[in-house]
């Protein structure tokens, strides 16, 4: 059924969570309170409220996220999405992890909502940086500023053109997928009942059942992300 879907929209567009990063082997962000910060709420040092008052443990946190995507990398999913866009079949990725693994394997059409760890800037003037600063030991800008991810933190709000684009994208869809997502966390979680509502078959692929299941034309399960789409790849 979806190898048909695919076959037939004019205008795909594909949605992704911590399920397709995870198949990387990345831990993900809300079970990464492990090892070092088995005592701590990933979810307080990820705010604005750790950048501004608790700098060093802040830097320290997103150090060993940094690291840790590094350590990582795309998976046969990933590449067969990048496949995908360039052959036409889908037409964008809106995605809510900041892993930046959509790009590496080649997808160019990518809503990053939440921000990426491959960048910093910082705080202060602005400027960006590459994330390797953080593996050299630099936290601080030129200026003197807090160099942090270009990611969005707890208490920030989405990022303009990011928004903008994924809202375009989803209103442009007549077949949606999402992929690796719980559809919990909004306003992220928003873009699929969107799309329904702009006339678009909805398509779920989750382990665990979302609050949107009800709304979707097909709901998956039980099913790696990386081996559906290598089966579907080989199927069109």
């Amino acid at each position: 059924m979806l190898r048909d879907w695919l076959k037939e929209a004019d205008y795909t567009v594909v949605f992704t969570g911590a399920g397709m990063s995870t198949e990387s082997g990345l831990p993900d962000f809300r079970s990464a309170n492990r090892g070092l910060w088995k005592q701590k709420d990933p979810s307080q040092l990820a705010s604005t409220e750790a950048l501004n008052h608790n700098v060093e443990e802040f830097i320290a946190f997103y150090r060993e996220r940094v690291l840790g995507v590094k350590e990582y990398g795309p998976h046969k999913g990933h590449e067969i999405l990048a496949k995908w866009e360039k052959a036409g079949l889908i037409q964008s990725v809106i995605t809510q992890n900041v892993d930046g693994f959509h790009q590496l394997a080649g997808s160019e059409r990518v809503a990053e909502l939440h921000g990426t760890l491959q960048k910093l800037h910082c705080e202060t003037c602005g400027r960006e940086y590459n994330s390797e600063k953080y593996v050299e030991d630099t936290f601080y800008c030129e200026c003197g500023g807090v160099l942090r991810p270009s990611i969005v933190l707890f208490g920030e709000s989405l990022p303009v053109d990011a928004f903008e684009f994924a809202l375009q994208e989803t209103e442009k869809a007549d077949l949606f997928i999402v992929l690796g997502s719980s559809l919990t966390v909004t306003p992220a979680n928003q873009f699929p009942i969107l799309a329904k509502e702009s006339g678009a078959r909805l398509v779920i692929v989750n382990q665990d059942d979302t609050p949107l299941d009800r709304h979707a034309d097909l709901v998956i399960q039980d099913r790696k992300i990386g081996e559906l789409l290598l089966e579907l790849d080989g199927e069109i």
